[in-house]
């Protein structure tokens, strides 16, 4: 446990604090004077998009490309590929949640590779990208604009899974907890519990080691003092929300993560259902299947929640009115999800080794009808 990751990847540069969402140009303009912002319809909604390009200096030219919602495609990332090429940028930024975040970091990481994105998506290698990446979360979430990570959906064959590579990380990740004013509260829940998520299963991960336990038990500690209050309006919470999916961000690119993303991945893409909701409702089945896998490392969260993990997730989801899209309805391609379900790179570091029968029988415990 004294070692190190193989590899650790860490953003090289971030800035935090309320209001610092008004240096994202700024720290663009290192770059140089053009640049594409992607963005999500929020920005503009919440009066964030003014304030950010307070930041502009004469002689810049940014192309603003507005993501329209939902969970990223290979298709929109090949739109976003040919229209930031003919802005021929020298930087990408990204403002906004996860589907964001993902959307341009791929864009970005791929905007002058030679093949289609379908070609990186089915497995071919990725050359590195020299193009700089400079991201600001609006969702305290998915942790992405801490990773290497990008996932995306192949609409054509529905599959969806994640491409990666080093160079995709942020060149500056910037934090800023007023991003978050007027999220709406079912965006703070699956966000929040996704984040959740990510910091547990990266803590439990096969390839887990201390410093990326130090990130991941941190995070659970911020998340768990921060996701309620912040789903009931506490903005003085907030901070603390960003930071812990921040910190599970880090964790997961450095440890991977576990059977709840294995099986996350093919039920949003067949289901149509915002990744972190997935997670939240796969969540407490994912627990008590890898409860006697890593013994002390339930203790460890226990200790942090107060209680039980596994119950205090039940409750907690109770509380902010997290209901399961799946139960009560039919398995759709069952054989299929079990197996793009033990494919994935998720399932291949969870604690407890899974076989198709595991998948088998928490997808009935997920289907099952509420009793």
């Amino acid at each position: 446990m004294n070692c190190l990751p193989k590899s650790l990847t860490l953003p090289p540069e971030t800035i935090f604090g309320a209001g610092v969402i008004r240096q994202v140009i700024q720290s663009c303009q290192q770059f140089g004077t053009r640049g594409v912002l992607l963005c999500g319809h929020s920005l503009e909604r919440n009066g964030h998009l003014p304030q950010i390009f307070e930041g502009t200096a004469a002689g810049d030219e940014i192309f603003v490309w507005v993501h329209h919602g939902g969970e990223p495609t290979l298709d929109q990332v090949e739109m976003f590929r040919e229209d930031a090429r003919n802005h021929n940028p020298d930087w990408v930024a990204a403002i906004g949640g996860g589907s964001v975040i993902d959307l341009a970091k791929a864009g970005a990481g791929l905007l002058h590779a030679p093949l289609p994105v379908a070609a990186y998506h089915d497995g071919e290698s990725i050359l590195p990208s020299s193009m700089p990446f400079v991201v600001a979360p609006t969702t305290a979430g998915t942790g992405s604009e801490a990773t290497m990570v990008s996932v995306l959906t192949n609409t054509e064959t529905g599959v969806k899974k994640s491409i990666r590579h080093p160079s995709f990380m942020a060149r500056t990740v910037v934090i800023d907890p007023e991003l978050l004013d007027g999220c709406p509260q079912e965006v703070i829940a699956a966000s929040g519990m996704d984040a959740f998520t990510q910091a547990i299963e990266s803590y439990c991960s096969v390839g887990a080691t201390w410093i990326t336990d130090a990130f991941a038990l941190k995070a659970v500690a911020l998340i768990h003092g921060s996701l309620e209050a912040v789903y009931n309006g506490d903005k003085s919470k907030q901070e603390d929300l960003l930071l812990g999916s921040y910190l599970a961000g880090i964790s997961l690119s450095n440890a991977r993560l576990g059977i709840v993303h294995g099986l996350a991945h093919p039920l949003g893409a067949r289901y149509h259902v915002p990744h972190g909701l997935a997670c939240a409702v796969c969540l407490p089945h994912a627990l008590a299947f890898n409860r006697d896998a890593v013994p002390e490392k339930f203790k460890e969260l226990n200790a942090i929640v107060g209680m039980d993990i596994e119950r205090y997730v039940h409750d907690l989801l109770g509380r902010m009115g997290v209901q399961s899209p799946f139960s009560g309805h039919t398995v759709d391609g069952y054989d299929a999800i079990i197996e793009e379900t033990l494919a994935s790179g998720s399932t291949k570091a969870n604690p407890r080794k899974v076989n198709a029968d595991d998948v088998a029988c928490l997808l009935d415990r997920l289907f099952a009808p509420v009793e």
